[in-house]
């Protein structure tokens, strides 16, 4: 009983600590980008703007939640509330050292989450029962699903280096020496490919475009768009944090480990400020002939390698 009820508050903890870094998130964002493009950020609400994005998470719970004529109610309503339901929960395969639900399979459980928020994604569109939301949700499903093809195969990479599925083998192979400096371009295909998962710039066509709007989210408003805000940036700090452990050490116990997190997460800002976006038809050539390719051969290549040391030990 006494394991349940601090595995209970263990997750609680946690969950309650990822929403505060995405309220911070959200604020180094605006800070960064305010710089990159010669302005200052946020710096009206309390010291040097802190306090901005619970004034802001304020604003938009109090404000009205329109509520299409035509649309389908019960999936408008629960599809934000999923969507964020799942980012959360894909955090719980994190493995901690206090024991909190680090267990062997962490890669398989990531994966599974990882491809059923494309269903939330779908159904935001498709309920709101707006052809804009439904053009939004179906171009953001297909960038998904494409990338998740070679986000799969790089990280099979990865794992027949280590040959577990669990997170927590990943820091023990990386002691004498980081994966990054071993397999580089891997990892920059595995950076670009979650900026694709994460429906982030350059890669933000499902909320872009003219034509779209604003993609799948274009008739949600107040709590709803809240939602779909939090689970984006949630995955972004999410992506960040599984960098880190696949190619920068993984060592929980070192603070250089959140300090890494960091940069990663400034990463995904630097990129939004820096570069412009793709065209649609580039996004689908680069995920299935560049990089399907590149993965499929660095997977095939470290296959190899692990055979010839196996059959070398016999």
């Amino acid at each position: 009983m006494f394991d349940t009820i601090t595995l209970f508050y263990g997750v609680l903890v946690l969950v309650i600590c990822v929403l505060v870094g995405v309220a911070f998130l959200t604020l180094l964002e605006r800070k960064v980008l305010g710089y990159i493009q010669l302005r200052k950020g946020p710096n009206k609400v309390g010291f040097l703007g802190v306090p901005q994005p619970f004034s802001d998470a304020i604003k938009l719970f109090t404000k009205e939640h329109t509520y299409p004529f035509m649309s389908n109610y019960n999936l408008y309503y629960l599809s934000p509330v999923f969507n964020l339901f799942l980012s959360l929960m894909i955090w719980f395969c994190i493995p901690f050292f206090s024991g909190l639900l680090s267990f062997s399979l962490g890669i398989l459980y990531f994966l599974c989450f990882a491809s059923l928020s494309v269903y939330t994604v779908m159904l935001a569109g498709w309920s709101s029962n707006s052809n804009y939301s439904m053009l939004g949700s179906m171009r953001a499903v297909a960038q998904t699903i494409s990338y998740e093809v070679s986000l799969a195969l790089t990280l099979l990479s990865f794992l027949i280096l280590i040959m577990s599925l669990n997170l927590m083998d990943l820091n023990i192979y990386q002691s004498m020496i980081w994966f990054f400096v071993v397999m580089m371009p891997l990892c920059m295909v595995w950076f670009v490919s979650s900026l694709a998962e994460t429906n982030r710039t350059p890669f933000d066509f499902a909320e872009g475009e003219s034509e779209l709007v604003s993609g799948f989210n274009v008739e949600y408003s107040g709590g709803g768009f809240a939602l779909i805000f939090l689970a984006e940036y949630s995955s972004i700090l999410f992506m960040s944090m599984m960098c880190c452990l696949l190619f920068l050490g993984g060592d929980f116990r070192n603070i250089y480990i959140f300090l890494m997190l960091g940069f990663m997460s400034f990463l995904w800002i630097w990129v939004r400020g820096t570069l412009p976006r793709f065209r649609y038809d580039k996004l689908m050539y680069l995920a299935w002939k560049s990089y399907l390719p590149l993965a499929l051969n660095y997977f095939l290549f470290f296959l190899g390698l692990k055979i010839f040391s196996f059959m070398g030990t016999i």
